[in-house]
């Protein structure tokens, strides 16, 4: 599967259009977790933990559209578009939405 933020894939040539595809994810984030982040955030620093957490919840969304997409026919995805957020009671889980065209090339 070719995943492209862009319209085009450089070299090939679209030859069919299956439709908009999305994935979504959304991970909690545990009490320890919100700790350390939180020290981190007063002395500095990245925080690993909430960067793991952000990784699988990105990989989880575009393994979801990806494979909505190949049960469409597709070969690819096009114009991808990838948006983060934090919802739940006071920001305490992680979303991940992706969304695209899967298309034939």
């Amino acid at each position: 599967m070719i995943l492209s933020t862009t319209p085009t894939i450089e070299g090939r040539s679209i030859r069919s259009y299956h439709g908009v595809v999305t994935g979504e994810a959304i991970l909690g984030a545990n009490i320890f977790k919100d700790f350390f982040a939180g020290i981190r955030d007063i002395v500095g620093g990245r925080s690993a933990a909430y960067e793991k957490e952000l990784k699988r919840a990105r990989d989880i969304a575009f393994q979801e559209m990806a494979a909505t997409a190949r049960d469409l026919g597709a070969n690819a995805i096009v114009g991808i578009d990838i948006d983060y957020e934090t919802v739940g009671a006071q920001g305490s889980m992680l979303m991940v939405s992706v969304s695209g065209t899967a298309v034939s090339v």
